[in-house]
């Protein structure tokens, strides 16, 4: 069976929710509402704590997390290594991903 909606494109999910079966989907995906609650998530991230740090990891996608060579291994940082800035973006990070999920 040939789906309606070419693979290998950016699809979004709401139209990979069609091609797979799914018959409802939240009303926040359909097209119409997206503004509505594109706004209403800017709006609620705005009163966290780190509002601006939030909409940029948002906008700019999540922290690059630093590398270290340790006995010619290189790996990412762990969380407790992180400087005290880096660890507020990390934080942030998860928030905006939690608060779009």
């Amino acid at each position: 069976m040939e789906s309606i909606i070419p693979l290998g494109q950016k699809n979004t999910l709401a139209e990979y929710m069609i091609l797979f079966g799914a018959d409802n989907c939240p009303p926040m995906l359909d097209k119409d509402l997206y503004d509505l609650w594109k706004s209403r998530m800017e709006l609620y991230m705005q009163n966290r704590e780190h509002e601006i740090m939030i909409l940029e990891s948002v906008e700019n996608g999540p922290l690059i997390w630093p590398t270290i060579e340790e006995n010619g291994v290189i790996r990412t940082k762990k969380y407790a290594k992180l400087s005290v800035a880096e660890k507020i973006q990390a934080n942030c990070d998860i928030k905006a991903t939690n608060i779009i999920l």
